[in-house]
């Protein structure tokens, strides 16, 4: 049989979705690409997935585009893959109405460092590294890497980490705020499933609606962002279910005396 070039696994309203090209640096082709497009767009409309990680097999996140399919196939950034904020792996990630934790267990370079960028945020493996070599390449970024890399880490960092092309490591990454955890290799996919697990046991309308409230809001003037906040909230409000709220209090006491 041949092999999957992507690989999910669900359990318990959490989605494992694995990019499988590990012979190839899990490098992103035209094969990889549609079926990153394609499974998210299942997965966006699963009734039964509340969270999702995403990783890579082998030692590396994601190499970027594969520069082989590139070089035989010029046209696969223009007309394949896509460039701007519209791309459809872009749009993939980002208009997924549930959150996406990637779990990065390798190096994630230029075009797999803007897929990990489209994650909600990162736990990284302590063996993964980014690096940003577009211009290195020759090309620009066209996955919003240019655009939100310096707003996680400051826009000076930003400027040293995309004109040098150089890799940060993963304790970096975190100090700096592009990661939100730095595991052991072994414990990496553990600790991101546990805390994907934790979100699919939150209410998902409620979930979904904040993960989109907070990434359209960054997008605005705090100023702005506030009204939204202020008029989702009482839209959101006529559409909850008071009845469960006692429940879900008890619920949630219960919880925070484990903590």
């Amino acid at each position: 049989m041949p092999v999957s070039v992507i690989e999910v696994r669900e359990e318990a309203g959490v989605a494992l979705v694995t990019l499988n090209r590990p012979d190839a640096n899990n490098a992103l082709n035209r094969e990889l690409s549609e079926a990153i497009i394609t499974t998210f767009a299942e997965l966006a409309a699963s009734e039964s997935v509340r969270a999702i990680v995403l990783t890579g097999a082998g030692r590396v996140f994601c190499a970027g585009v594969d520069l082989k399919a590139l070089t035989d196939e010029p046209e696969l950034l223009s007309s394949g893959l896509g460039l701007g904020p519209q791309s459809p792996i872009v749009v993939a990630l980002e208009q997924c109405p549930q959150p996406i934790i990637g779990a990065v267990n390798g190096a994630a370079v230029t075009g797999g460092f803007e897929l990990a960028l489209a994650c909600d945020f990162l736990f990284a493996s302590e063996h993964a590294r980014f690096a940003d070599t577009h211009a290195r390449v020759g090309i620009l970024p066209g996955w919003g890497l240019s655009q939100k890399l310096s707003r996680l880490i400051g826009i000076n960092r930003a400027r040293e980490m995309s004109l040098t092309g150089n890799f940060v490591d993963a304790h970096r990454a975190e100090a700096w705020g592009l990661v939100n955890r730095v595991c052991a290799a072994d414990d990496l996919l553990t600790e991101a499933l546990a805390s994907a697990a934790q979100i699919a046991e939150a209410d998902p309308k409620a979930v979904f609606a904040l993960k989109s409230l907070m990434n359209d809001g960054a997008k605005e003037s705090l100023g702005d962002a506030l009204d939204m906040e202020g008029d989702r909230g009482n839209a959101f409000a006529k559409s909850v279910d008071y009845s469960q709220m006692s429940a879900r209090l008890a619920s949630l006491r219960q919880r925070a005396a484990k903590q």
